[in-house]
């Protein structure tokens, strides 16, 4: 009985003293703040024609969800969160995702017939969404049909505007 609470002892000694250490690693975060934006509530969502980046259109800063995380340019830089109201870190320009850099040049102005979301049901949904190309099929005037003439694909560029 006294080996076995001398064991317990030392075991739980042991991943006391080594605990800290082997998850110093794991939750590693840098929180930039980034001024000019802070959200009381997550954001009323629109995807942006021709891609699968949705945006915070009501936001007062360009604040983008592409893919399970929340994307943000500020001063020529490229930021990026678990959450819309970070912590922010910043992200190297080459791994920023393609899909934000080439975004049409007046993606700001999402046409009124595309829905605004909460941003619940973006966060349960972009995964099915984009495998299953659901924006692809739905048509400006409120269903599903092949996409309306004036319906253009992404690729227009970006550029690092921000604000």
């Amino acid at each position: 009985m006294k080996r076995t609470a001398i064991f317990f002892g030392i075991a739980l000694g042991t991943a006391v003293i080594f605990a800290p250490q082997s998850n110093a690693g794991v939750n590693v975060s840098i929180n930039i703040p980034l001024p000019g934006l802070v959200l009381g509530a997550p954001p009323v969502m629109a995807v942006i024609p021709g891609t699968y980046v949705y945006v915070a259109p009501e936001a007062d800063a360009d604040l983008f969800f592409y893919q399970g995380y929340w994307y943000r340019p500020y001063d020529g830089r490229w930021y990026v969160s678990v959450d819309f109201n970070g912590p922010w870190g910043f992200l190297a320009f080459n791994r920023v995702p393609r899909a934000l850099i080439n975004l049409p040049p007046a993606y700001r102005s999402v046409p009124p017939a595309y829905p605004r979301m909460p941003y619940g049901m973006v966060r349960k949904n972009w995964r099915t969404w984009e495998e299953e190309r659901h924006w692809d099929n739905y048509s400006r005037g409120g269903g599903y049909a092949s996409p309306s003439p004036g319906y253009r694909r992404g690729g227009m560029g970006m550029g690092m505007g921000g604000r």
